[in-house]
């Protein structure tokens, strides 16, 4: 179990000559939150990777401690699964492993994709205390900055879902001490915007509009430290979405997404 490394394909198996997707998921999450969009772009021309990291979901091991650990582990195991560079897309924590992987790596990242980013990325201490020691205070004080005030009165825009349930369920199934040390790991990374300003691969952020953990207006930061990016980071703010975006507003999301990657 502790040389277990999955990742979540869309449904297909790769195609020799096709670009190569992958997805990088947040602070106690797993590959499921990109379930609408890797399926997508795996029936549309691109082979898609989107894995569990070390001690998420169905990967195993144990948690690492640091975003440039994890950029490390992400990057040395694409060198044994994939041919040439590779698009990123990573959300909250998972772009900073993006963002850090693009700069250590610059070579095998042809584009890059940061959702729901700002640097630095520091976590309130009475959330990073509650993920230690009261995860059902955690879990409730992430829902509720992550989702709009409709969501959390039962609006979906996936029929049958509550989408702060699935969230908190998903939250539930990580091993104790898993969220501590992800938000631990955010919460330390101080060389986001040094390692954004030596970036030059061309790159795309997408913010929430009502985003209250990486607002638009935080990004705005990383869209300058960007700043040897050809043509500038262009950002794309999706209205009536949160943190939670990919969930909260798939169709947007996919739309900001798609139009980005699909001129690769």
């Amino acid at each position: 179990m502790a040389d277990t490394r999955y990742a979540y394909t869309g449904g297909r198996p790769a195609v020799a000559g096709q670009p190569t997707l992958v997805f990088v998921h947040g602070a106690g999450h797993d590959h499921s939150v990109w379930n609408m969009p890797a399926r997508h772009f795996a029936h549309h021309g691109f082979n898609v990777l989107a894995p569990d990291l070390p001690g998420h979901g169905r990967s195993g091991g144990t948690p690492l401690t640091s975003i440039e650990a994890l950029a490390d582990w992400l990057m040395d195991w694409l060198a044994s699964s994939v041919d040439g560079p590779v698009i990123l897309v990573g959300h909250s924590m998972g772009s900073l492993i993006a963002l850090r992987a693009a700069a250590t790596y610059p070579d095998r990242v042809a584009r890059l994709v940061l959702v729901g980013s700002v640097v630095p990325m520091p976590v309130a201490a009475p959330l990073l205390d509650a993920t230690l020691d009261a995860r059902d205070k955690a879990h409730a004080m992430i829902n509720q900055w992550s989702y709009t005030p409709a969501h959390h009165l039962g609006a979906s825009a996936q029929p049958g879902m509550v989408l702060t349930s699935v969230n908190r369920r998903l939250m539930e199934r990580c091993a104790p001490g898993v969220l501590h040390t992800d938000m631990a790991a955010c919460n330390a990374y101080t060389a986001g915007e040094a390692d954004a300003g030596g970036i030059t691969a061309p790159t795309r952020l997408i913010c929430g509009a009502r985003d209250q953990m990486t607002p638009p207006k935080a990004a705005r930061a990383l869209q300058t430290a960007l700043a040897k990016v050809p043509s500038g980071a262009h950002i794309i703010i999706l209205p009536d979405a949160g943190h939670a975006m990919m969930a909260e507003a798939p169709d947007a999301f996919l739309d900001a997404l798609r139009g980005f990657i699909v001129t690769a």
